[in-house]
Parts: structure tokens; C-alpha cells; sequence
């Protein structure tokens, strides 16, 4: 197994791709501590997971102090740690038309969850010499889409702190990368979407198709492990070819 003896955190643990990462980790043999908003949310992945979960707890990850908390109650190393806390998105809408409060929103989201939650794990790492942190950015951050608000922007910051942090603490031992999926339609289950609604997608996709959760989960799964141990500062394109690199 991949992550045999590996203990991870995955922040957001209780939505769609927060949770299908979890999963993946508790099945390449890690020890996971579940963090994220809704309580039943997390305990529908434990109960998923069952000995594999180190932890359940209910934080805010906008939370510095809560999170800070968070680390330190684990005991012992900390190998790897997730980011899938979700961010506010306001989109389908131009951006000449948009407030700039709702533009600015996802940017300020996403600095400040990735930031809180991979440096307070990174001062952890730093001590023992080792680790991984990994990211969730998307497709949308090398795309020339339309109407995708400051999500784009958002994405693409996600992708600069990696590489910032990646050159920081590399030193020490500790790999960043992060994960550019395109959409994933079985994130959102709940949504009515026609046979048809994703031809626009799929059109510029080189595979001709959308990459699925479980796929990208297992990607995280292996850049956690140590067979990816020259990896880092680098984003893994998962856009299933709509972005070529």
C-alpha cells in the first residue's frame, strides 16, 4: 500500500473531493484525522473508512487558531495533509458586471484556508524533516474561460503558494504539490445537468472526457506517497487534456 504507516490530515473531509481523498488515503493504508464545517458529512466518510480514521473533528478551517488547535491535539508525525476546504464562488456572470466584493471573495478564500491550514501543518513537518502538503487547485486557473468570477484567480493563487512554498520548505524535507483537475461532474451529484450540458467541456478536452473524483483522489494518494518523492513545487495536470502543459 502507498501510505502504509502514514498519518494524514484532510481538511474538508466532509465534502465531495475532500472526502473521496480521504477515502483514498484510508485505503492505501493511512491513518486519517477528519476535519471540516458539518458533522454529518464527516461521519458519513468514518463510517466509510472505519479503523482508518485517527480522528473526527469540526473546525472552521478559515480558522487560524482553530486550526492551529487542530495540529497539535494529533500526537506524534504528521506525514501528509489535504486541502478541500471549498471557497464562495459567485459566477455566470461578466466580470464587467460583477461587484468586486463578489470577485475578490474566492481570492481572499483560498489564500486564506491554504495558507492557515499548510503553514500550521508546515511548522510541524519543519520539526520532524518530512512531509507532504497538498493542494486542490482546477483547470480554471490556465484557462481563458468566461463568466468564472475570481474562482480563476482564486486557482491560480493556490498554484503560486505551492511553488512559493515548495521553494521555502524543500530545505527541510517537506514537499508541496498541488492538483489541477478540470470539473468533476460526480462532485455534484445533486445537480440536473442534460446529456448534453457538459459538450462544451468535453469539446476541449484531449481525451474527450472529464476526469472523475475517485481518479483525482488517487493521484493525491500517490503524490502523498513515496513514490513521488522528487515531486514538488509542481501542479499535476488532471484536465484530462483541456489544459496542455
Amino acid at each position: 500500500m502507498l501510505l502504509e504507516n502514514k498519518v494524514a490530515i484532510v481538511y474538508g473531509a466532509g465534502g465531495a473531493m475532500g472526502g473521496a481523498v480521504a477515502r483514498a488515503f484510508a485505503a492505501e493504508g493511512a491513518t486519517v484525522h477528519l476535519a471540516g464545517r458539518t458533522l454529518a458529512n464527516l461521519e458519513k466518510v468514518a463510517a466509510d473508512i472505519g479503523a482508518a480514521v485517527g480522528s473526527i473533528t469540526v473546525l472552521d478551517a478559515y480558522d487560524v487558531q482553530a486550526v492551529n488547535d487542530h495540529v497539535a491535539s494529533i500526537e506524534g508525525p504528521i506525514d501528509v495533509v489535504f486541502n478541500g476546504v471549498s471557497i464562495r464562488v459567485k459566477q455566470d456572470i461578466a466580470l464587467v458586471d460583477m461587484d468586486v466584493e463578489d470577485f475578490v471573495r474566492p481570492v481572499e478564500d483560498a489564500a486564506r484556508t491554504n495558507f492557515i491550514t499548510s503553514t500550521a501543518v508546515a511548522r510541524r513537518m519543519i520539526a520532524q524533516r518530512s512531509g507532504v502538503i497538498i493542494l486542490l487547485s482546477s483547470s480554471a486557473a490556465r484557462e481563458s474561460g468566461f463568466e468564472m468570477g475570481g474562482f480563476s484567480l482564486a486557482c491560480a493563487s493556490i498554484e503560486c503558494l505551492t511553488r512559493s512554498m515548495a521553494g521555502e520548505v524543500g530545505k527541510y524535507g517537506v514537499r508541496v504539490v498541488a492538483l489541477r483537475p478540470n470539473f468533476t461532474p460526480d462532485t455534484h451529484p445533486e445537480w440536473d445537468i442534460p446529456e448534453d450540458g457538459l459538450d462544451h467541456l468535453l469539446e476541449r478536452t484531449a481525451l474527450g472526457r472529464l476526469p472523475q473524483k475517485a481518479e483525482v483522489a488517487r493521484t493525491a494518494a500517490f503524490a502523498a506517497s513515496d513514490h513521488a518523492g522528487p515531486m514538488t513545487g509542481a501542479v499535476l495536470n488532471l484536465s484530462c487534456g483541456s489544459i496542455v502543459d
